[in-house]
């Protein structure tokens, strides 16, 4: 029997958002809404208009007030609109009544990000993450969805239908939630015993705001790595990691990591912790940023926020200007050479200056060598054998059967490597650190 996959028809949605100047300008709320069409095309809807009110603050029942709601409303029946989707997040109370009014869907950009993940999660890790958060957001918004069944009359056995049915349904979700974080707890464990061996290599994680480059800059320096790259907002939810090598016996793992945005769901940050690990035991960190953007900056500063609420304090991160070819300004581009001395600047769809960039990182890497002085008999070939391979032999000198080996080795290997020594029978001695 033939099987047909028939492609899900498009929405049609209309935007919302809301501006309080001086606070928030219309400006602002433009850029915003111009993010939330890529994440509705990302959905797979397509965007009729985007309409901005401007308020003090959002109306407690309909978020953009009731004169808007009945504008609104003749223009989503008049145009057949699916989808209504609101910038901001909305309370169960705000979003109930606009579907009322609106009779369509309406979600919030929170539900539009978790729609988003849960099309785009691969792995069963990321699937599992994703529930997690979807779960988490629907949990204060039960109430009400059972209200059919409050009709039916109460009785023997029963509690009023439609109060046990919200219970229940929550009890089995909160159950839900239980089960996923065991799971991802479980499943955080085995990952760390399984890359536990990883940890001698240093490593690099990859960050940015979603659309910056990373999966493309991670193709273009580990070809095989084939990390799935398009232009579209969260391309890569699962983190790939691969060997890098800079120079000889100079190797890192370098992991590409899920993109940033702005508003990104607390739920959602908190759910892919264990994604972001990689993030949290780097070495040091590649801030990739889409130089060709216009709010590139404020791309920066989101960037460094959502890194400070996951934990990562330390400030051993190189900035990557990517997608050089796609600036159209040159002023820019000397201005931020002479704010970022230490920054590198690529073009990583074209594999401009790549060469810069891994020299960049191998500077990096050398500040965490520390340099050894060994002096072992000539027969030890094991020890010698290791050392030339994953070490930096920057010097040897032969003494009758022995011979002295001047070398540097990155901090992760010391112990190791102090391990081999002190178990080699034909150790003579090993010095201190310089």
């Amino acid at each position: 029997m033939n099987t047909f996959f028939v492609d899900q028809p498009r929405e049609r949605a209309v935007l919302v958002g809301i501006c309080s100047p001086p606070e928030v300008t219309r400006e602002q709320v433009e850029e915003y809404l111009s993010e939330l069409f890529f994440l509705a095309d990302t959905a797979g809807a397509d965007v009729l208009s985007s309409i901005i009110q401007e308020r003090r603050q959002p109306d407690p029942g309909t978020y953009i007030g009731k004169g808007k709601v009945d504008e609104l409303a003749g223009f989503i029946r008049d145009e057949q609109v699916d989808i209504v989707i609101v910038d901001d997040d909305l309370s169960p109370v705000q979003a109930r009544n606009l579907e009322r009014a609106f009779e369509c869907k309406v979600i919030d950009r929170t539900g539009l990000i978790l729609q988003i993940f849960a099309l785009r999660a691969q792995s069963a890790r990321a699937k599992m993450q994703v529930e997690l958060a979807q779960l988490e957001y629907m949990l204060p918004r039960l109430t009400g969805q059972w209200t059919h069944l409050s009709k039916q009359k109460g009785g023997i056995g029963t509690k009023g239908p439609g109060e046990t049915q919200i219970e229940t349904d929550r009890r089995l979700v909160r159950n839900r939630i239980s089960w996923l974080k065991k799971k991802l707890r479980e499943d955080t464990q085995q990952h760390d015993t399984q890359t536990r061996g990883r940890r001698s290599i240093p490593g690099v994680a990859l960050v940015g705001y979603t659309n910056a480059g990373k999966s493309t800059l991670m193709n273009a320096l580990c070809p095989e790595a084939g990390a799935f790259a398009e232009n579209r907002l969260f391309a890569t939810l699962d983190t790939k990691t691969r060997r890098l090598e800079l120079k000889i016996n100079k190797l890192v793992l370098l992991s590409d990591t899920v993109g940033f945005i702005r508003k990104l769901p607390h739920k959602l940050v908190e759910s892919f912790r264990s994604t972001l690990e990689e993030v949290l035991q780097a070495d040091f960190l590649l801030h990739v940023i889409d130089v060709s953007h216009h709010g590139f900056e404020e791309q920066m500063q989101v960037v460094r926020q959502t890194l400070k609420d996951i934990g990562v304090e330390h400030e051993n991160i190189i900035e990557v200007f990517n997608k050089l070819d796609a600036l159209e300004d040159p002023d820019i581009l000397r201005d931020l050479r002479l704010r970022y001395p230490e920054a590198v600047f690529i073009s990583a769809a074209r594999g401009i200056n790549l060469s810069a960039l891994k020299e960049a990182v191998s500077d990096h890497l050398t500040r965490d060598f520390r340099e050894r002085k060994l002096r072992i008999h000539v027969s030890n070939y094991k020890l010698i054998g290791y050392l030339y391979d994953h070490a930096e032999v920057m010097g040897k000198q032969y003494l009758d059967e022995e011979i002295e080996l001047t070398f540097r080795v990155h901090k992760n290997l010391l112990k190791h490597v102090d391990a081999l020594i002190n178990a080699s029978e034909h150790s003579m001695y090993a010095s201190a650190d310089f």
